[in-house]
């Protein structure tokens, strides 16, 4: 039995597709490769180090004279008393890139702050491994995203921004090491808020009496525990007590909490519980 034109014209579809899809694969590879060749070329490029030992290499000019100067006594000061050598690179165009690792001899007990504004963050981090024992991998990511993020550039300057990050990371070196990020910023604090509240509505509808002569629904909170324990626990006190001693958050979100808990069940009680009354009431 001879096949029809539908099943002749497949094949040949099928060629096109393919030969469509390698051309596009091809013209990717084209445009992408003498970017990625530039790239690799300007990854090592000894001539734009300093001629004299520095900490700190500003090619992008972050930092004013004084502030340079000051940044590198305390560096220089900080390595001599504990050991541990903390870099900084700002760059934008140019890059000396892997050269910086031959003329400051990083190691285990290196730290190497890139600055650098072409990405959608400002800073990242080279991190020995011996700063890994003390300082995990969600500590640098936190650093990172607090520090390097665009409004807080936008607020405190790049300059502060660099600054920050370096002596936050200095005063976790001096306590031994940091589990979290120290100090609590506004904007993380609102959002222990919202959680602690919203933990506080559920434990409030949750307590509603389904049924005459009862005042709270224990067995329905604890039913709910694990869903308002996580929201008012873990996510609205367990990221202030690990990086702040101060009370006061503390107790505007148990305020914000019980608020919260008392205003959803006067509601419930007064939407669900009138519905419910009028029903009893209701002659069958």
């Amino acid at each position: 039995m001879g096949r029809g034109a539908g099943d002749v014209d497949r094949p040949v579809r099928r060629a096109r597709i393919t030969t469509g899809l390698l051309a596009l694969l091809l013209a990717l590879l084209v445009g992408w490769l003498p970017a990625w060749t530039g790239a690799a070329q300007a990854d090592d490029n000894p001539d734009l180090l300093p001629d004299h030992p520095t900490p700190v290499i500003d090619l992008a000019r972050l930092l004013t004279d004084g502030q340079r100067g000051d940044l590198e006594s305390e560096l220089n000061d900080f390595a001599r008393n504990s050991g541990w050598k903390l870099r900084v690179l700002t760059q934008y165009d140019r890059t000396p890139g892997l050269a910086v690792k031959e003329f400051w001899q990083l190691d285990e007990r290196s730290l190497l702050l890139v600055a650098d504004e072409r990405g959608g963050n400002l800073l990242n981090f080279n991190v020995g491994d011996a700063l890994f024992a003390l300082m995990p991998r969600t500590f640098w990511v936190e650093l990172q995203t607090r520090f390097g993020n665009q409004y807080y550039v936008r607020e405190h300057g790049r300059d502060g921004a660099v600054l920050d990050a370096l002596h936050t990371v200095k005063g976790c070196l001096a306590m031994g090491g940091c589990q979290v990020v120290p100090g609590l910023p506004r904007e993380q604090w609102l959002l222990t808020l919202c959680t602690s509240i919203l933990g506080g509505l559920i434990v409030g509808f949750a307590a509603f009496p389904r049924q005459p002569g009862r005042l709270v629904e224990w067995l329905w909170v604890l039913l709910l525990s694990p869903l308002w324990l996580i929201l008012f626990g873990v996510f609205g006190v367990a990221p202030i007590v690990t990086r702040t001693s101060d009370v006061l958050p503390l107790a505007r979100n148990g305020l914000g909490f019980a608020a919260a808990a008392v205003a959803a069940y006067l509601i419930a009680q007064a939407t669900l519980g009138r519905d419910r009354l009028r029903n009893d009431n209701t002659p069958g």
